[in-house]
């Protein structure tokens, strides 16, 4: 039978015991909160890095879009530019009236810039909207610069055409100037 010494000598064993148990229960406390801090820590590490990614394709995105419009719609500036110059060609053309020998090579020479601005305006998706007397008034394409009565006319078509609009692939570069009848239907 163990006597009280042997009890006490128990007792230190289960003391040393529970004393080693208790610094390993420490360490791996430790433990534990370190690597679920490190969790922690790559999972934002995770969190940014999936944001700076999805940044990264949102600006390459952008950038592919811009340089898109820039190649379709860069050049509307200069286009507007050129406009005044084809109106003018235009209203020289009409100016000359018939053909005759002294202003044959003047007439062809305008005409044959004309034609080369024109497939100039083509090769850069630059379409004419042309419209014609006696069409409907479009107040998306048109632009009314006058309203007149006129007999034989219902409201809203037009007279007279002033100056061509244009197209710059979908989008309206310049609306045609139109004059528009007033008289009621």
């Amino acid at each position: 039978m163990a006597g009280p010494e042997d009890d006490d000598f128990l007792d230190d064993i289960d003391s040393a015991e529970a004393d080693v148990y208790s610094d390993d229960i420490d360490e791996m406390d430790d433990e534990t909160i370190e690597i679920d801090a490190l969790r922690a820590e790559r999972d934002d590490l995770k969190d940014k890095w999936m944001r700076a990614l999805a940044e990264i394709e949102n600006a390459r995105k952008r950038a592919d879009k811009q340089r898109r419009e820039a190649e379709m719609y860069g050049g509307s500036k200069l286009a507007r530019d050129l406009l005044p110059v084809y109106d003018n060609m235009k209203r020289a053309l009409e100016a000359a009236g018939e053909t005759t020998e002294e202003n044959a090579a003047l007439i062809e020479g305008i005409e044959l810039t004309m034609r080369e601005l024109l497939n100039t305006f083509k090769k850069h998706g630059i379409e004419p909207i042309a419209p014609e007397v006696g069409d409907k008034f479009d107040p998306n394409v048109h632009e009314a610069m006058f309203e007149a009565p006129v007999p034989g006319t219902k409201a809203g078509d037009i007279i007279q055409v002033s100056a061509e609009g244009f197209w710059l692939s979908d989008r309206l570069l310049r609306p045609a100037q139109v004059g528009v009848s007033s008289t009621p239907a």
